[in-house]
Formats: C-alpha cells, sequence, structure tokens
C-alpha cells in the first residue's frame, strides 16, 4: 500500500512539475504578454521563441526540457522502471494540459524530449543532434520535431531499452504527433512558418528616393525672344 502511495505521490508530482509553464511566466514577468495571446497561441517553445525573442526563447526551451528530465530522473532513483514511466507521461500530459492554464498547453516535444533523456540520456544524445541536424537542414521546426517523435520508439528498441521504457516512448511519440496535426496540414499546404537564423537573414537595403535635378534654365527668356 506504501508503494502505492509513492507511486501515485510521483506521477502527481511530475504532472505538476509538467503543468509549470515557463513560457507564460517570463513573458509576462519579463515582456508584459501572454504567449497564447500572440503568434500561434501555443504555449510551447517554438511560439516563445517567436514572440518572447531568442532569449527568453532559449530560456524557455531549458525549462521545458528540465520539468520534463528532473522528475523522471528522481522516479528512477527512488521507484521502479515502470513507476518512472507514468512520471514521464505525467510530465507530457501536464505540459500539454496543464492544471495551471485551464487544461491547455504545448505540444509536448520538449518536455518529452526531456522526460525521455532522464530515462535513457546516451540514445537520446544521438536524438538531439539529430534535432539539430533536422532543424539546420530545413529551417522547420516542425519537420526536426516530428521526424524526431517518429525516431523516438526506433531509437529506444535499436539501444535495447527495457520494455517499459520502449512502451512509454510509443506513447509519447502519439501525443506528440496528435498535437502536430495542425502543422501536418500546412507542411501540406507548405504554409508551415520557417526559423530565420541569423546568417540566413537577408540584408535590408533601403532605397534612398531619387534627388530632384534642376530643370535646364529657359534660354528664350534668357535672350529676351525664341531663337532665330
Amino acid at each position: 500500500m506504501r508503494s502505492v502511495l509513492e507511486a501515485l505521490g510521483l506521477v502527481i508530482l511530475g504532472y505538476l512539475f509538467g503543468s509549470i509553464s515557463p513560457s507564460v511566466f517570463l513573458g509576462k514577468l519579463f515582456k508584459g504578454v501572454d504567449v497564447r495571446r500572440h503568434g500561434s497561441g501555443n504555449a510551447g517553445t517554438t511560439n516563445a521563441f517567436r514572440v518572447l525573442g531568442p532569449r527568453l526563447g532559449a530560456a524557455v526551451l531549458v525549462g521545458d526540457v528540465l520539468k520534463g528530465t528532473l522528475p523522471v530522473l528522481f522516479a528512477s532513483y527512488v521507484s521502479a522502471p515502470l513507476v518512472t514511466v507514468f512520471v514521464a507521461l505525467a510530465t507530457v500530459a501536464g505540459h500539454n494540459y496543464s492544471v495551471f492554464l485551464r487544461g491547455k498547453g504545448g505540444k509536448g516535444v520538449a518536455t518529452g524530449a526531456g522526460a525521455a533523456t532522464g530515462m535513457m540520456p546516451f540514445p537520446m544524445a544521438i536524438l538531439w543532434t539529430a534535432y539539430a541536424v533536422i532543424l539546420l537542414g530545413t529551417s522547420t521546426v516542425s519537420i526536426a520535431s516530428i521526424v524526431c517523435t517518429i525516431l523516438l520508439p526506433v531509437i529506444a528498441i535499436v539501444f535495447h531499452q527495457p520494455l517499459p521504457y520502449v512502451v512509454a516512448t510509443f506513447v509519447m511519440s502519439a501525443v506528440v504527433l496528435w498535437g502536430h496535426r495542425g502543422n501536418f496540414r500546412r507542411l501540406w499546404r507548405r504554409e508551415e512558418r520557417r526559423v530565420q537564423f541569423p546568417w540566413n537573414r537577408k540584408p535590408v537595403i533601403v532605397q534612398c528616393p531619387p534627388s530632384a535635378t534642376p530643370s535646364p534654365p529657359d534660354r528664350s527668356a534668357q535672350s529676351g525672344g525664341p531663337p532665330g
């Protein structure tokens, strides 16, 4: 009975950790804006980069990853792998359906990646590298997120992770892909936004209006009559 209560407490803790929204908190604290009212209206990392800028966006990314990693690491040290799996799923559920945001939130990419990193650090290091390469190659966050989400259970199987972890990666991938159904439509229509990296931005060319040239003097007026 005690172990059941401990497991339930860990799962609740994971959900509450996942429900914390760094994008909403930092946006209101430093910019005085609610990211849910701007951009895509999403409370995740990608919209935070768009609305809050790269510095706060990076802080949101770190926060979203850590709120998935820390509860999972703690659970893995004090409990069984099966409990760790439920904690990982709870962090993603908290991020996507936050109790503090009236059941709304992000799409679970960063938090899910953080939770998976807590369960299997070395395989996730490879997946993080793949994410960076795909993002730099396509300049599209959703493509990198979708591809790596699909690869998550594959890499868990390849590296012979415990069966509960493999099952968890399948569930997390399904949840994250469901959250990206709108991105699938925009990608199909070629309407998905791309990331503007500093080295990809085109210089803005400011065209100045041509200076007014004085009209030639009227020679007829100077000579007193039309030319003979």
